[in-house]
């Protein structure tokens, strides 16, 4: 029998001791280009182009290296035929230890992609397209299994200092305009507010995200990314539009009026809304509203405060 021509060929990982011994927290590939095919809370299953970083610990100081090609065909045989869940995601997890029996104890997945929902205008029938940048990691370890969905939401913020100024300030040019009169015509003071005059000053908004990591707790069998954006548009009741004709611009228009935020109100709501979430375990926040008034952006973060958990730490900020 003829040998096999891949045992003849060199191991160098396998067999040449390293330069200097040590354990090693994580080794692996970073921004692998995969499909994937995910089972989601929205429906069907939804098939996105993902980057994927696939790890092991390297726990065997004598060791030079690990097999990355073993990494890479475990997730390829999944990604390329399989509808990832959670309980998928363990089972990838777990056949990367099993490759690497003696080496490794601890794996971790983590896919980024964008995941795009059809959303209707708000006044008008039209509808349109949004992006929403998703990770989804699990870490497995000899004692525990855990999920993180992370996403990313735009959305709208008015400041509400700068709207009381502005009201102050079309307030006093009323005043004046009006000065001396002891009786105004209500037909006088629509056409004074629908003019000019009544944008006499205007608070400033801006584009603003807020970033959401949160831990799940077991017992699911999707990833709830339809849910978790619908509870924190929601809770900061301004997202972003895609469609939108006049009509709805100015129900927008009403809603940032009646919406008014800083960004430790939007953190405070995004806070509240996950404490009450069944589904979720541990969770953080960070709002950041890139401010038209200042060339600096205005942050708040927040966690759920579990022992153990996430920390608003140096590398949580």
């Amino acid at each position: 029998m003829p040998a096999d021509p891949a045992r003849a060929l060199p191991d160098i990982a396998g067999q040449a001791p390293p330069d200097a011994a040590g354990v090693l927290d994580w080794v692996g590939m970073g921004a692998i280009e995969a499909p994937v095919t995910l089972a989601c809370d929205g429906g069907a299953p939804v098939r996105c182009a993902a980057r994927v970083d696939a790890f092991v610990n390297l726990g065997r100081a004598e060791a030079r290296g690990i097999h990355m090609s073993r990494l890479y065909l475990h997730l390829d045989g999944v990604l390329g035929e399989d509808t990832l869940t959670p309980a998928g995601l363990r089972r990838v997890l777990r056949d990367f230890l099993d490759s690497h029996q003696g080496l490794s104890e601890r794996a971790l997945l983590r896919l980024r992609f964008d995941y795009l929902v059809r959303r209707p205008a708000l006044v008008s029938d039209n509808s349109g397209w949004k992006r929403y940048p998703v990770t989804i990691a699990g870490l497995l370890e000899p004692d525990r299994f855990q999920v993180e969905l992370g996403l990313s939401v735009l959305y709208s913020s008015t400041c509400p200092a700068s709207a009381a100024l502005a009201r102050q300030a079309t307030a006093a040019q009323f005043a004046a305009d009006f000065d001396g009169q002891d009786s105004v015509d209500p037909g006088a003071v629509a056409a004074w507010l629908a003019g000019p005059q009544g944008s006499t000053a205007t608070p400033h908004a801006q584009r603003s995200q807020a970033e959401v990591r949160v831990r799940l707790k077991p017992a699911f069998d999707a990833f709830p990314i339809v849910a978790l954006v619908d509870r924190i548009e929601a809770a900061l009741g301004t997202p972003v539009q895609t469609a939108v004709k006049r009509e709805d611009e100015q129900a927008f228009a009403r809603l940032n009026g009646a919406n008014l935020m800083f960004c430790e109100d939007a953190a405070r709501r995004l806070q509240a809304t996950l404490d009450r979430d069944e589904a979720v375990a541990d969770f953080w926040v960070r709002a950041s509203h890139f401010e038209s008034l200042h060339p600096h952006d205005a942050v708040a973060v927040a966690t759920k405060g579990v022992p153990g958990g996430y920390r608003a730490g140096l590398g949580d900020l």
